[in-house]
C-alpha cells in the first residue's frame, strides 16, 4: 500500500486527527491518542504502534499513543507476529493476557501493550482524541467519556482469515494500511 492508495474520505478523516494533534501541540499541550476496538486485541494495538513510530519518524515530539477496548481479552499473537515482521522489537513475557514490551527502534520507547478497556487507569481520562478502529466499538461507544475528538477511522479485522491460508497475509496487510495511513496523518502535523 501506498500513500496514494488512501482514498480521499479516509484522508479527510485522518487530517481531522492531524488538526487535532496540531492544534493540541502549538497550544504546548501533548496530544494523546487512544486507538479503540472491541477487545483491544489487534486493530488498536497496532493503531498505537504504529502512530507512535510515525510520529518518531517525524520527529514530532509530544504525541502520546494509547489503545483499549470496549472489553479486554488478549493481544491476539498473530497480530504480534505481523508487528514483528514490520520491523517491531518485541519482548514476550508470557501470560493469558501479556504485557509485551514494544519499540520500533532499540533506542526508541518501550511501549507496554496489553489487552485493556479505553478506560483503563493506564489511559488517558480527558482531552484525547478516540480514535475507532473497528465497526463494533463505534458503535457501541457513540460517546467516549473524556474524549476531546472521536474520529472514526475503521479498519477490517485481520481475524477473518484466522485459520486460513490467507492468515499471514491479512495480518501483514491491515499492519501495512495502517503503517500507510498514520504515516500519511503524521506527514500532514
Amino acid at each position: 500500500m501506498h500513500i496514494d492508495d488512501i482514498p480521499a474520505a479516509r484522508k479527510l478523516a485522518l487530517d481531522e486527527v492531524a488538526g487535532f494533534v496540531s492544534a493540541k501541540l502549538d497550544a504546548g499541550h501533548e496530544a494523546l491518542l487512544n486507538f479503540i476496538c472491541t477487545h483491544n486485541s489487534r486493530r488498536s494495538q497496532m493503531g498505537q504502534l504504529w502512530g507512535a513510530a510515525a510520529a518518531a519518524h517525524f520527529d514530532i515530539d509530544g504525541v502520546r499513543t494509547y489503545s483499549g477496548g470496549t472489553e479486554a481479552t488478549a493481544f491476539d499473537p498473530r497480530a504480534v507476529a505481523a508487528i514483528e515482521r514490520a520491523g517491531f522489537i518485541v519482548d514476550n513475557p508470557g501470560g493469558d493476557n501479556p504485557h509485551y514490551r514494544v519499540t520500533y527502534s532499540y533506542a526508541g520507547p518501550v511501549l507496554e501493550c496489553f489487552s485493556k478497556t479505553y478506560d483503563d487507569p493506564s489511559n488517558p481520562a480527558e482531552g484525547f482524541a478516540a480514535i475507532m478502529t473497528c465497526a463494533d466499538a463505534d458503535e457501541a461507544c457513540p460517546v467516549v467519556v473524556g474524549a476531546a475528538m472521536r474520529a472514526p477511522i475503521r479498519y477490517e479485522d485481520p481475524k477473518v482469515a484466522d485459520g486460513m491460508p490467507t492468515e499471514t497475509a491479512s495480518y501483514d496487510a491491515r499492519c501495512l494500511q495502517i503503517a500507510t495511513e498514520m504515516l500519511y496523518l503524521f506527514s500532514r502535523v
